[in-house]
C-alpha cells in the first residue's frame, strides 16, 4: 500500500448493503475513503468528473469500482459498458457485486470486460470475510499504472 490514499467508488442501490460493505472495510481499516453512490447515473458523473464531481480533490479517482448490476434507470452492465467506451476511464478496474448468480449475467459482465465477478453471501460471516479478501486484494496487494499523483490529475 506504501501509505497511498486508497479510493473506492461503491455504486450500490441498496442502502443496506452499501451500508456492510462500507462497515466491513471500515473495520479492516483497508481503504482511506470510500465513496458511494445510488444510481449508474451518478456513477458516470463521478467517474467522468462532471457536475457536482468535477473537482478531483473531493471526487478522486477510484482504485476500484465495486459496481452492483441493479440499478435505477442505467443498469450495471450499461455503466460498465461506458467505463470501457471513455479512453479516460476505460482500464479502471470494476468487480461486479451483486446477488445475481444467474450464468447470464454473469456471462454479460465478463463479456464486457468487468475484472471480477462477485456474488454477495447472505451470511454476515462471509460477506465481511468477501470484503477484507477482495479489499486487500484490490487495494493492497494489485498494482496500478497510475501514481497518487496521476489520479489527482486525471
Amino acid at each position: 500500500m506504501n501509505g497511498e490514499v486508497l479510493n473506492i467508488l461503491l455504486v450500490e442501490d441498496n442502502p443496506d448493503h452499501a451500508e456492510l460493505v462500507i462497515r466491513c472495510f471500515q473495520e479492516h481499516r483497508i481503504v482511506n475513503r470510500i465513496h458511494h453512490v445510488s444510481q449508474g447515473a451518478e456513477a458516470l458523473e463521478y467517474l467522468l468528473r462532471q457536475g457536482a464531481y468535477a473537482d478531483p480533490q473531493t471526487s478522486p479517482r477510484p482504485h476500484v469500482v465495486l459496481l452492483d448490476l441493479n440499478l435505477p434507470r442505467i443498469g450495471g452492465l450499461e455503466v460498465l459498458g461506458r467505463i470501457r467506451k471513455s479512453p479516460s476511464i476505460a482500464t479502471l478496474p470494476v468487480v461486479i457485486l451483486t446477488t445475481s448468480s444467474a450464468e447470464q449475467d454473469v456471462a454479460k459482465a465478463y463479456g464486457g470486460h468487468a475484472n471480477s465477478y462477485l456474488v454477495k453471501p447472505v451470511d454476515f460471516d462471509n460477506f465481511a470475510r468477501m470484503m477484507e479478501d477482495l479489499g486487500f486484494y484490490w487495494l493492497a496487494w494489485n498494482h496500478y499504472p497510475w501514481s497518487e499523483r496521476s489520479v489527482h490529475e486525471t
